[in-house]
C-alpha cells in the first residue's frame, strides 16, 4: 500500500510558526480558508485522495517533542515560553481539511480557527508532491545523484560569494531528496550556504531556522482592516509581537508600488529589509535602492531577500547587479528540493477567504507584481484594484 508520512510537527517553514505565535496574541478568534490551486494542471491518479487522506489522518499522532522544544527555546528567544507550552499541546485536527477528487481533478480546502488551520499549508503541499510521485512509481535520479546535483550547485554559488538559503519544503519531491540536499549543501555550502526555512530539518543541522511571515498575514489584515491600510498594520502587528526581531518585510501582496507608499521611514529603518518573491528582480532592486535612498538610509545597511523560482543563472544576473549597492540573500526552492529528474510541480495553496473576529465572511485578494499571479475571486480583485489605484 503507498503511504507517505511526516516525520516531525516542524516538519514546516519556520514562518507558518512565527505567523501563528503572532495570531495567537492578536487574532485567536479569527477564522480563515485556504485552497489549493492546481497551476500546472497536474492530472492526479484515480484514488489519489484517498492516498492523501490517509497521510492527512495520520497527521494528528504528530507532536512536539521535549527536544523539539527547547531547540525552539534556544534558538528563537523571541517566541514566547507560552506559546512553546501551546505547541507542545497542538493537535492537527484533520477534519478540519477537505479532500474530494473529481476524476483527475483534485479539490483540498482548510478551514477553521487561523491560530489552528495556519499549520497545514506547507506539510499538506509536501504530501501532495510526494504522493504524486510516488503513486504513480516515477522514478527520480538516485541517492547519489541528488547529492552530486546538489554539490555542484552550492560549489558554484560559493564561487559567487553569495548568501543562500533552502526554502524548498512546499514542493520537494520527497522528505527523502530534502534531507539529502540539506545534508549536502550542510558539507559543501562553505561560507554560502546559511540554513533551510524547514525547522526539523534545521533542527537536525544545529542551525537557526530561517523566515518571518507570508502574504496571508497582509491579506488578512486587508479583510480586517481594508486594503489601503493593510500593508501599515500589517507592519506594525508584526513589530507590536516581534520588536525589531525577524525583520524582512514581504513587498508584493498587493504589487511592491502600492507596499513602498506605505513603507515609511519608521518602517524602513526598523526593518533590515525586504523579501522579493514576483515580478523582474532587477527592477525590484533598482524600486528598493531608490526607496532607501529616498529616506534617507543607506542601502548598503539594508538586504532583500530574493526567492521568486531561482537557479544559477538568476542568482548570477541578480548578485552581478545588486553587489556593492545593496545586502542580498537567495531562497532556493524547488531547484534544489525537486530537481531530480523529473517535472516539478507548480502548486499553491493560498488564503482565499478570511473572517476578523465580529465580522463576516469575505474573499480575500493577492495582487502580485505578476498579472497571472493574482489570487482572489474577480470582483474582489477587481475592488482591491479600484481602492489601491492599480491598473487592471
Amino acid at each position: 500500500m503507498i503511504s507517505v508520512q511526516l516525520h516531525s510537527i516542524l516538519d514546516n517553514d519556520f514562518y507558518k510558526f512565527t505567523m501563528q505565535h503572532a495570531v495567537i496574541k492578536l487574532f485567536p478568534k479569527a477564522k480563515v480558508q485556504y485552497a489549493f490551486i492546481n497551476r500546472g494542471k497536474h492530472q492526479f491518479p484515480s484514488h489519489f485522495a484517498e492516498l492523501l487522506r490517509k497521510a492527512v489522518d495520520a497527521m494528528i499522532h504528530l507532536k512536539l517533542t521535549v527536544a523539539e522544544k527547547r531547540f525552539l527555546a534556544d534558538n528563537c528567544p523571541y517566541l514566547d515560553p507560552t506559546y512553546l507550552d501551546f505547541l507542545q499541546g497542538y493537535q492537527y485536527d484533520p477534519s478540519e481539511v477537505l479532500i474530494e477528487q473529481e476524476g483527475s481533478d483534485l479539490k483540498v480546502i482548510i478551514k477553521g480557527y487561523w491560530y489552528r488551520t495556519i499549520l497545514w499549508e506547507v506539510p499538506l503541499m509536501a504530501l501532495i508532491s510526494e504522493l504524486f510521485y510516488k503513486s504513480q512509481n516515477l522514478i527520480r535520479v538516485s541517492d547519489e545523484d541528488v547529492k552530486r546535483i546538489t554539490k555542484t550547485k552550492i560549489e558554484n554559488y560559493n564561487s559567487l560569494g553569495v548568501v543562500i538559503l533552502e526554502f524548498g519544503t512546499r514542493r520537494r519531491h520527497s522528505y527523502k531528496v530534502q534531507s539529502l540536499v540539506n545534508e549536502t549543501l550542510n558539507v559543501f555550502g562553505a561560507n554560502s550556504f546559511l540554513g533551510t526555512s524547514n525547522v526539523h530539518l534545521a533542527m537536525l543541522q544545529n542551525r537557526k531556522p530561517s523566515g518571518t511571515h507570508a502574504h496571508e498575514w497582509f491579506m488578512f489584515h486587508a479583510s480586517a482592516y481594508g486594503f489601503k491600510v493593510a500593508n501599515a498594520i500589517s507592519l506594525e502587528n508584526w513589530t507590536k509581537v516581534y520588536q525589531g526581531d525577524l525583520g524582512i518585510a514581504l513587498t508584493d501582496t498587493y504589487t511592491t508600488e502600492v507596499f513602498f507608499e506605505q513603507f515609511n521611514k519608521k518602517y524602513s529603518k526598523l526593518f533590515d529589509g525586504v523579501r522579493h518573491d514576483s515580478g523582474d528582480p532587477l527592477e525590484f532592486a533598482k524600486k528598493t535602492i531608490a526607496h532607501y535612498e529616498k529616506m534617507g538610509i543607506d542601502p548598503k545597511s539594508k538586504i532583500i531577500v530574493f526567492s521568486d523560482s531561482l537557479n544559477y543563472e538568476k542568482v548570477k544576473v541578480i548578485a552581478d547587479y545588486c553587489r556593492g549597492k545593496i545586502k542580498m540573500s537567495f531562497g532556493i526552492g524547488t531547484n534544489f528540493s525537486n530537481d531530480v529528474g523529473l517535472p516539478a510541480m507548480n502548486m499553491v495553496i493560498k488564503l482565499t477567504d478570511a473572517k476578523p473576529e465580529n465580522s463576516h465572511w469575505e474573499a480575500v485578494v493577492k495582487l502580485s507584481d505578476e498579472k497571472n499571479k493574482h489570487t482572489g475571486t474577480p470582483k474582489m480583485i477587481a475592488l482591491a484594484q479600484q481602492v489601491l489605484g492599480i491598473e487592471s
